[in-house]
């Protein structure tokens, strides 16, 4: 039997509620919709990290990053760790990287970018010299020297093709579909391969839309910084929630836009006759961001922090012959699983240090695990544990309790609660997941065992990883 392709989608701070099977009014997915119907929505599915940079770097290794110190943006990197696609690469795949890159402040020389990780061929930009951005609409030179101290932060950069600059004007959601496409189109039948396409959709700043898309939505113009103009931060905070006109409206239609880049995606994957030989997962790399407009429906929290809002992301997966069309899987599951899930699927050698599991028995309903014991229940199977930590605010999964903890003091926490305009909390939150999922009820006093053996669980784990021990416990004031 054949190995399976694997086309795995990112997309960029989507929403968890932002999916129009999901009933949230204005938002237009078919394409995702028809991914779910075909395939199987994983309703209770985790990323690494609240933001970008880390949660990448686990994702594309099966390993936590706090293995090699990754907490936050100034500590983003991706590590020595064997990447995903360096062992399908091993194992006789193609490999191919179409999109946004951000493992920190990378350079095209650095292991980050995709032509030092594992990926044969490449069309990318590098988010992390443009303050995690990439322009929707330009990527030249001749933009770099037009917008002049406004190019970093508006990430008018040029894209690279491997390690060469590839210049281009145009819609950069369409730009890397038709790369992804072009790459799909030329492989072999003899050799099955790993397709990467990573958009920068729906990231901020999302009012930069083709002009046609922006008149037909009946959308107004909103200029890009100019320095001179104003400050940055000023202007920063003009352009985010909640002061951008019409901002959930422009954050719809990339959404929309991405979601028809998708499709055609897809199309070519039809029409190469491969489908029903290709695994297909889409995700987001964290939670919908409250600058960005986006709805994360009853989460509790958004992009930067570690309620569910935070980390739980839309996730979905088409697997002939191994997903039920239409079906939900409930289990919890992580992005760490997918190292673990394309190495069994393309018959590789297990990772010696996965963190990760194969997700075949969960897509296949044969998970042995029971959610809804408690981490001082014996004799059940044991639940799943998952785990978050950024240095100032961490959290642990087990089954369906959850403990998170919050320094809401802490100069970063500041910065989200300022900047960010979104809420991070203060002190220990224990909520059961099963019964209160948007985490709306703290059960610290009522559980004082779960909470013990929860933090148990963090301190081994803490150690397991390599960071320091855990502070004395925050005052419960979340």
């Amino acid at each position: 039997m054949p190995l399976p392709n694997i086309l795995l989608i990112i997309s960029d701070d989507h929403g968890y509620a932002d999916r129009s099977a999901q009933g949230t009014a204005g938002v237009h997915t078919p394409t995702l919709d028809r991914l779910a119907a075909e395939g199987a929505t994983c309703s209770d599915a985790y990323v690494t990290a609240p933001i970008c940079s880390p949660s990448r770097s686990g994702l594309i290794t099966g390993q936590y990053q706090q293995r090699w110190g990754g907490l936050w943006f100034d500590s983003s990197h991706i590590g020595a760790a064997p990447t995903v696609p360096e062992q399908l690469r091993d194992a006789g795949y193609a490999t191919g990287y179409f999109g946004k890159v951000h493992y920190g402040d990378e350079t095209v020389a650095d292991r980050g970018a995709p032509p030092h990780h594992g990926f044969d061929e490449s069309f990318y930009g590098l988010a992390g010299q443009s303050m995690g951005r990439l322009h929707y609409l330009h990527h030249t030179e001749s933009a770099v020297a037009e917008y002049g101290e406004a190019a970093h932060p508006m990430g008018v950069q040029p894209f690279y093709s491997g390690e060469e600059t590839s210049e281009f004007d145009g819609f950069t959601t369409d730009e890397i579909a038709d790369r992804a496409i072009d790459f799909i189109q030329r492989q072999p039948d003899v050799q099955p391969y790993f397709a990467m396409v990573a958009f920068n959709a729906v990231h901020n700043f999302a009012w930069q839309l083709p002009e046609a898309e922006r008149e037909a939505r009946g959308l107004p113009t909103f200029e890009d910084w100019h320095p001179g103009a104003s400050e940055y931060v000023d202007w920063y905070d003009g352009a985010i929630s909640p002061n951008l006109p019409n901002g959930r409206a422009y954050y719809l239609a990339q959404l929309e836009l991405m979601d028809r880049a998708i499709g055609r995606v897809l199309d070519a994957l039809d029409a190469s006759g491969a489908a029903s030989d290709t695994i297909v997962v889409y995700l987001t790399d964290n939670g919908g961001s409250q600058c960005n407009y986006g709805d994360n429906g009853d989460l509790r929290g958004t992009k930067y922090t570690l309620w569910e809002g935070g980390i739980r992301v839309p996730f979905l997966i088409r697997w002939p012959g191994v997903t039920t069309p239409g079906s939900t899987v409930g289990e919890p599951i992580s992005a760490l699983d997918l190292a673990a899930t394309f190495r069994a699927a393309a018959e590789a050698a297990p990772g010696a240090d996965a963190d990760g599991i194969d997700l075949r028995p969960v897509l296949t309903g044969d998970a042995m695990t029971d959610a809804t014991s408690s981490p001082t229940d014996e004799g059940a199977h044991p639940p799943r544990e998952l785990h978050w930590d950024c240095g100032w605010q961490w959290a642990v999964r087990r089954g369906d309790w959850k403990l998170l903890s919050v320094d809401g003091g802490s100069e970063t926490a500041r910065y989200v609660r300022d900047l960010e305009h979104t809420t991070t909390g203060d002190g220990l939150f224990l909520s059961n997941l099963a019964s209160d999922r948007g985490e709306r009820e703290n059960l610290l006093d009522a559980h004082g065992d779960v909470v013990h053996e929860l933090r148990r669980a963090h301190e081994h784990w803490r150690t397991e990883v390599g960071l320091p021990p855990l502070r004395q416990p925050a005052t419960p004031t979340a």
